[in-house]
């Protein structure tokens, strides 16, 4: 990977922020590279490729094992936090938690946006935003960490970037289209409906955008799959509609959101 892809000053400044200096400078490298970037890299040519190939020299396998790296650590925490508590009211809390809305608020603390490596046209059309782009990148990262460093790296990041979300869960969360629809319907009020605004972008990193209407108010969601995009819409609306607090912000497991 050409290293001005990702300007140096990035790297110092993420891993101050990971509290992790990788032995293996190219891990973190490659954890920062969305497919886009890797394709343009090959030239931009469109190659015939099996399946297992597609995405080669991007943050993909990373993003593999960084998956796992995260719920392994996520689960272990919730097993010391709530030594009382058993699968049913562990699950939603970890499902959460590993969320992809959740690992992009954490990319948006760690500032990711600026450090992806991205080909220029994605660059133009958003991408970096992307919240399902944003979760791979983290997951990413972390996998990189574990392979460089082991779990303790990884472990003493993510309790220190996830602390705020897991102390926030006083009660196991829901997930926001069925808080939405219990809350309607203990108002007497119909049920919500979901419609696509639109739906576009390239085949490796689709934008959905969905609304939902309930009591005269619209919630949006803007996602990589037409299931995270509805999830976002409905946390948007119960916020509007004071009850943010039933649901978490989505429950939608990050890697179904694809």
């Amino acid at each position: 990977m050409e290293a001005e892809r990702v300007p140096a000053a990035e790297i110092t400044r993420l891993e101050a922020c990971l509290g992790y200096h990788f032995t293996r400078p190219d891990l973190l490298l490659r954890a920062l590279t969305h497919r886009s970037a890797a394709h343009e890299r090959n030239g931009g040519r469109r190659m015939r490729q099996s399946a297992a190939r597609r995405g080669a020299g991007s943050n993909e396998r990373l993003e593999f094992i960084g998956d796992r790296v995260l719920g392994l650590l996520m689960a272990e925490w919730l097993l010391e936090r709530f030594p009382d508590e058993q699968e049913g009211a562990l699950g939603p809390r970890h499902a959460h938690l590993v969320s992809r809305t959740v690992l992009a608020q954490v990319a948006h603390v760690m500032g990711l946006q600026s450090a992806l490596d991205v080909a220029e046209h994605e660059a133009r059309a958003g991408v970096r935003q992307m919240a399902n782009v944003l979760a791979d990148a983290v997951e990413a990262i972390l996998g990189a960490m574990y392979l460089d460093g082991g779990l303790d790296p990884a472990r003493a990041f993510v309790r220190r970037m996830w602390n705020e979300s897991i102390v926030a869960q006083a009660r196991p969360p829901k997930d926001p289209k069925t808080a939405l629809q219990e809350w309607v319907l203990g108002r007497g009020l119909p049920l919500p409906q979901y419609r696509v605004v639109s739906a576009d972008g390239p085949s490796h990193a689709p934008r959905f955008v969905i609304a939902v209407d309930a009591q005269g108010k619209t919630g949006q969601g803007i996602a990589g799959s037409k299931r995270a995009a509805e999830s976002d819409a409905a946390s948007d609306l119960l916020r509007q509609l004071g009850a943010g607090g039933q649901a978490a912000s989505s429950t939608d497991r990050k890697g179904q959101g694809k």
